[in-house]
């Protein structure tokens, strides 16, 4: 990890990936410490789970293009451990030593309220996937002066375009690989649990692409 992040570039914006990864073990009874993990490819009774090790990676992605990335910190997620809190242990030893602040890319097991909450204190931006039947709220209306003020305001449901309000920005660009893309923007967008006080409000920006 040190030796990587001495030679990121610090003019240049760092990105980084992670994600939890699994290796199936299921014939291997005296492993220590095996754990149920979803495996798509050659799952337990037609199910896509798996008996093996869970590994949590965080990666520097150095160049726009290619398929490559270096591995900053590669652990087991142990018995007592779970995804989302070894990412953001990682994140936590990680940014505080990288020049700027980084972007960080994350799949949809991290498109979730802990993790947001857990990171909110962590110097990086974020930027995850989000499980299309997923709710989100937006900012409450202005307290009226009766009864208990609200800490929702609309729902709005990634494939119900019904509940969407009006786009904040939208962008259509031409892309030489995928052709015609067409972003549609949303700010200030929350999951349900940020509200709680456990993290601060208002701070999940939704993006949506159409790729006809």
């Amino acid at each position: 990890m040190g030796l990587y992040i001495k030679n990121i570039p610090s003019q240049e914006r760092i990105i980084l990936a992670g994600d939890h990864t699994a290796w199936s073990r299921p014939n291997a009874p005296t492993l220590k410490e095996r754990t149920y993990e979803h495996h798509t490819q050659s799952g337990i009774g037609g199910r896509p789970v798996t008996a093996g090790y869970g590994y949590s990676t965080l990666v520097w992605v150095p160049e726009e293009e290619g398929s490559w990335a270096l591995p900053l910190r590669h652990e087991r997620i142990t018995s007592w451990e779970n995804p989302i809190n070894k990412a953001v242990w990682q994140l936590q030893q990680v940014c505080p030593q990288l020049p700027s602040r980084p972007l960080t890319l994350w799949d949809i097991e991290y498109g979730c309220a802990p993790f947001v909450i857990k990171t909110a204190d962590i110097n990086a931006d974020k930027l995850m996937r989000l499980r299309s039947n997923l709710c989100l709220w937006g900012e409450p209306p202005s307290y009226s002066g009766r009864g208990k003020p609200r800490v929702h305001g609309g729902k709005f449901k990634l494939n119900d375009s019904t509940t969407w309000s009006e786009a904040a920005q939208t962008i259509e660009e031409k892309d030489s690989q995928v052709g015609y893309v067409k972003i549609k923007v949303w700010h200030n967008l929350h999951f349900r649990e940020v509200c709680r006080g456990e993290a601060p409000h208002g701070e999940l920006h939704v993006n949506l692409p159409f790729i006809p």
